[in-house]
């Protein structure tokens, strides 16, 4: 009883954090009024606004509200699709690398964008992790018309194959539309790759089981990830382990 009503008078622990966040969210609705009127091509040259404000010393937290409402801005106009509060609540958890819990409906895929687009500034790569290569395909065709407008590039890694996002590419096969054939490397090096946690989780034991070489290791140093469904790949999807046998020498 005590507890719950403590609870009505000051919030719960969940409530504070949220509402310390609220005061961003409202930042970075003040920004709108003043990336509407840009160009397409004035809103994507902010990214590498953004990219020379980092050489220059700033950090990720300094650019978010700018880059944020950057990223909705250009969803709008790419996806017909504008953050709400919510998601950009969602996005801000996300990139302080905790987890956030959204209902169904409001838009899981599209909150991912934010800290995605923002992480991806630094240019080290970010990876989008998926549960299966439906999703991971899917999410990365549907969401790349948005990167791809902010001058960002995507790989897409599935279990046999490799892309990186072409608007312009001509795919025989419809359900691969935009996705140009690439080697495994080439889709790492992008600026986002979207995958399953598998697919991820093999190329790393490869790279340090099998390789010999370091020019042959297809990613490249880690830097940020976001998981999709976290419960189901960090708790259920863990306790299958990650096995790559062979005859022993």
């Amino acid at each position: 009883m005590v507890t719950q009503l403590l609870n009505l008078i000051f919030g719960s622990k969940n409530d504070r954090e949220i509402n310390a966040i609220r005061p961003i969210v409202t930042q970075i609705n003040g920004l709108e009024s003043s990336l509407t009127p840009l160009s397409d091509q004035a809103l994507a040259g902010k990214t590498q606004e953004f990219k020379q404000r980092l050489a220059a010393g700033e950090r990720l937290d300094d650019i978010l509200p700018e880059a944020f409402a950057v990223c909705r801005e250009m969803s709008h106009r790419k996806l017909s699709m504008r953050h709400f509060d919510v998601q950009l609540i969602g996005g801000i958890i996300l990139h302080r690398g905790r987890i956030s819990e959204m209902k169904t409906g409001e838009g899981k895929t599209l909150v991912a964008t934010l800290p995605v687009y923002l992480n991806a500034l630094e240019g080290k790569g970010v990876h989008l992790i998926t549960v299966n290569d439906y999703l991971a395909k899917r999410d990365a065709q549907w969401m790349s018309i948005l990167y791809h407008a902010l001058g960002l590039s995507v790989g897409i890694i599935q279990h046999d194959a490799s892309f990186l996002y072409d608007p312009t590419y001509e795919a025989a096969d419809k359900r691969l539309q935009s996705l140009r054939p690439c080697t495994r490397p080439e889709a790492y090096r992008a600026d986002i790759t979207y995958g399953t946690n598998n697919e991820y989780g093999f190329d790393y034991l490869r790279d340090n089981l099998i390789v010999t070489d370091l020019a042959q290791c297809v990613q490249r140093e880690l830097h940020f990830a976001i998981v999709d469904e976290v419960d189901s790949i960090l708790i259920d999807e863990a306790r299958t382990p990650l096995i790559i046998s062979g005859p022993t020498d």
